[in-house]
C-alpha cells in the first residue's frame, strides 16, 4: 500500500462513522448562520454534510448548538484529535506527491490569462494541459460498468472519499451526467482501494467510477490538491482544468456547444 493510500485510508475512518443518513430538520443553526429545510446526508465525528433551501453545505459539529452536538454524538476531544490527524495526513499526502515528481504549478494571472472566450479557473494546482491532447485514461479497475466515451466529451474528476470538497461536488456532477448524458461522460477517479471507495454510501454517485491506487494520471498531471477535474472534448483536447466547483452548468454548456464535433 503506497503512502497516499495509507493516508486516504486513515482519513476515511473520519468520514465513515456516520449516523443515520437523510435526517431532516426544519432549521439548523451554524454559528450565526441559519439554514432551513435541512436534510443531513452524511456525518462524521467532526462534520455534517447537508442540503438546505438554498443549496448544499457542510458544517463543523463544534459550531452547532449543544442540543445538536449531542444529537450527532459530538466529542470535543475526539474531534480535535481527528482534525489534527487530518491536517497532518493532508500535509503528508501533498509531500508524497511532491517527492514522487517535481510539481510545476500553473497560476493564471491578469497578464497570462488566455484571451479567448473560454472560462479559465482562477487557479489550478496541477500541471496545465489546457488546449493539449490528453493521454488515455489510466486506472486499475472500473467499479462500475466501463463508460462509453465514443464521440463524447469526458469529464474526469480526481477525488477521494475523505475529501469534503470532493464529496460536495458529487451532486453537481450527478446533475451534469444526467442532463448531458448524450454528449458527456463523467468519470470519478480515486487513488483509494476498491474496498474504501465502496464503503462510501453518501452522497451516491450516478456516474462511472474507477480506482487507480498507483495514481498514474494524477502523477502525470502533477495534481497537488483535489478535487481536480479535466474536461476533454470529443477530439481528445482538454478544454477545462481545475476545481469542479468553478464549472457550473452555464460554463459547461459553453464548452459542449463550442467544441462539439
Amino acid at each position: 500500500m503506497n503512502a497516499a493510500v495509507r493516508i486516504a485510508s486513515l482519513l476515511f475512518l473520519v468520514v465513515s462513522s456516520a449516523v443515520a443518513a437523510d435526517e431532516t430538520f426544519r432549521m439548523l443553526k451554524v454559528k450565526d448562520e441559519v439554514y432551513t429545510n435541512v436534510t443531513v446526508t452524511s456525518s462524521s465525528a467532526t462534520d455534517i454534510y447537508f442540503s438546505h433551501s438554498r443549496g448544499l453545505a457542510s458544517a463543523k459539529l463544534k459550531d452547532l448548538d449543544p442540543e445538536m452536538q449531542k444529537h450527532f454524538h459530538y466529542d470535543a476531544t475526539k474531534s480535535a484529535n481527528i482534525e489534527s490527524a487530518q491536517r497532518q495526513a493532508t500535509a503528508d499526502y501533498k509531500a508524497a506527491l511532491a517527492k514522487a515528481k517535481p510539481v510545476a504549478r500553473q497560476e493564471y494571472t491578469r497578464e497570462n490569462k488566455p484571451t479567448d472566450d473560454d472560462f479559465v479557473a482562477p487557479e489550478i494546482k496541477a500541471r496545465s494541459i489546457r488546449g493539449q491532447p490528453v493521454s488515455q485514461i489510466a486506472l486499475e479497475k472500473w467499479l462500475t460498468n466501463p463508460p462509453d466515451t465514443r464521440g463524447k466529451f469526458v469529464l474526469i474528476d480526481f477525488w477521494a472519499t475523505w475529501c469534503g470538497p470532493c464529496r460536495r461536488s458529487i451532486p453537481e456532477l450527478n446533475a451534469f451526467a444526467a442532463k448531458y448524458k448524450d454528449q458527456l461522460t463523467v468519470i470519478g477517479l480515486s487513488d483509494e482501494s476498491e474496498a474504501d471507495i465502496r464503503k462510501m454510501t453518501t452522497p451516491h454517485i450516478d456516474y462511472a467510477v474507477g480506482s487507480d491506487t498507483q495514481q498514474r494520471m494524477a502523477r502525470s498531471l502533477q495534481i497537488t490538491a483535489i478535487p481536480h477535474c479535466i474536461l476533454v472534448d470529443p477530439s481528445g483536447i482538454v478544454r477545462y482544468e481545475g476545481n469542479p466547483m468553478y464549472l457550473d452548468d452555464a460554463k459547461l454548456k459553453h464548452f459542449l456547444d463550442k467544441y462539439s464535433n
